[in-house]
């Protein structure tokens, strides 16, 4: 797309952000009798940096709309960091289809100190008072491969990442966003007990069963298949993390849809996805909505009830499709709220999910006091702020963080500039200066100049530069364990 000139370049993304989601659609969710969105963001929200090839700064001017009309139509935003430098997981959401280099490979250490750096800027803007309101949760990172990265070194990135929001916010009550940490692709269980008066902390899974062995057994089979494999998890979790929700699912059953694994990466249930998958039949009566009979909707009806109240706190995969530009018609239609809502299988007041998996023991308030900025927030234990001192000693594929590519503090912090407004006469307005904490002073990660670096997305199996730096009187930002020096007052 940049090497097409002619018709704009990477500037006919724009069009997509100025015509897919408009104010329509948050009127429309408040409609539907929901009360949050979850946007994901990627970093070149922020800025791009040499070589990279994404369209710089164009999204935020348009999360800066969503902001304003989640305010109008009474909405709460989630925002998610959602693509990181080098890519957090390997998969195309988060930039570019392939290897994964945050806490892994040689520039994993480098991408992760850039990706924490994002987070403060990100946290110092939906701190301000002007916005702390309406974008309530933030979502540090979103699907970080957890088995690769390794646990402890991803639980010393979170903990880093929260006092980073937390320097931007404060601590207490309506100060900032809660903090919202993926599972990484652990059990549950696994967090249980992580960052202990932690303020303002949740857990967030994203449950489908579609991406796993394939059945063509009916949608009505599936009537309490969230209940009795979701609902007992997320109540345990409750009661051992906190709050913990649903950042995602669909009431997608099987991987069938355009594109729903990757452009031109087929499918498990029909046998033409990568790997050794068996042929289960054809995708064409899990595609065709326009010939969904009664019972089909209410099929998915009745799943998509079950999802809702065994997981509790979710968000739908997504608002909306868009059409095949082949067809004309939308073709992974499971994944679409609002088509659902025009259809009939998407319930016109989700309320009515409660009591769907009745026997389950849905999980019932209060939260800890610490969780909701109460008594002890924030009073973490020293010996867990030792434990989870950044940075790790190692990196996944690549060895001790001290022989591998890191930055210094030293660059002019790109900060996010807030949005513009006219004004009538005798009137004012604020929107704030895109920085909360003006005791957040230090710089932004960069090279060093004497240093050698290698290509964000080089991929865990190079070799680190050698030598990394070429005096060796050279600074280099590595080792020491640090509680968030954070940027500069812009």
């Amino acid at each position: 797309m940049a090497a097409d000139t002619p018709s704009g370049g990477l500037s006919q993304l724009e069009t997509h952000y100025q015509t897919f989601i408009t104010e329509k659609d948050f009127a429309d969710i408040a409609g539907a009798g929901l009360n949050f969105v979850r946007i994901p963001l990627p970093y070149w929200a922020i800025e791009t940096r040499s070589g990279e090839p994404f369209l710089p700064k164009t999204s935020w001017k348009y999360f800066l709309k969503a902001i304003q009309w989640a305010r109008k139509y009474g909405i709460r935003i989630n925002l998610d960091f959602h693509s990181l430098p080098g890519s957090q997981n390997g998969w195309n959401h988060s930039g570019k289809l392939g290897s994964i280099n945050v806490l892994n490979g040689p520039m994993g250490f480098a991408n992760a100190q850039r990706s924490l750096d994002y987070i403060r800027i990100i946290a110092e803007f939906i701190s301000q008072p002007e916005y702390r309101d309406v974008v309530v949760i933030f979502g540090i990172t979103n699907e970080p491969q957890g088995p690769i990265i390794g646990q402890d070194a991803l639980s010393r990135y979170y903990f880093q990442a929260y006092q980073n929001v937390r320097l931007a916010s404060g601590v207490g009550e309506g100060k900032g966003p809660y903090v919202s940490l993926h599972d990484g692709f652990f059990v549950l269980a696994d967090w249980a007990g992580f960052m202990p008066n932690a303020d303002r902390i949740a857990l967030d899974d994203h449950p489908y069963i579609c991406f796993d062995a394939q059945s063509d057994a009916p949608i009505s089979s599936y009537a309490q298949t969230p209940c009795n494999t979701w609902a007992s998890n997320f109540n345990t979790s409750m009661g051992a993390f906190g709050l913990t929700t649903a950042g995602e699912f669909s009431n997608a059953v099987t991987d069938c849809g355009l594109w729903v694994n990757g452009v031109g990466l087929g499918t498990r249930y029909e046998g033409t996805y990568t790997g050794n998958w068996p042929v289960v039949g054809s995708c064409t009566p899990w595609i065709n909505y326009q010939n969904w009979d009664t019972a089909t909707k209410t099929g998915i009806m009745n799943f998509a009830l079950a999802s809702m109240d065994a997981l509790q706190n979710w968000f739908f995969w997504t608002w909306k499709i868009g059409a095949s530009s082949s067809s004309g018609v939308v073709e992974s239609p499971q994944w679409s709220y609002s088509l659902g809502l025009q259809n009939g299988w998407m319930p016109l007041d989700p309320r009515t999910a409660s009591g769907t998996c009745a026997d389950k023991g849905i999980w019932s308030p209060p939260l800890k006091a610490w969780q909701t900025g109460g008594a002890g927030a924030g009073q973490i234990p020293a010996s867990i702020s030792q434990e989870y001192a950044w940075p790790p000693a190692t990196i996944s594929n690549a060895g001790a963080v001290t022989s591998l590519p890191s930055y210094t503090p030293t660059g002019t912090v790109a900060t996010l500039p807030p949005p513009t407004f006219t004004v009538s006469s005798g009137k004012s307005a604020n929107a704030g200066d895109g920085w909360q904490n003006p005791s957040d002073t230090a710089g932004e990660m960069v090279a060093i100049a004497t240093c050698s670096y290698l290509n964000p997305w080089i991929g865990p199996s190079a070799a680190p530069p050698s030598p990394l730096c070429q005096s060796a009187n050279s600074g280099r930002a590595v080792a020491r364990s640090q509680i968030t020096p954070g940027p500069k007052v812009p």
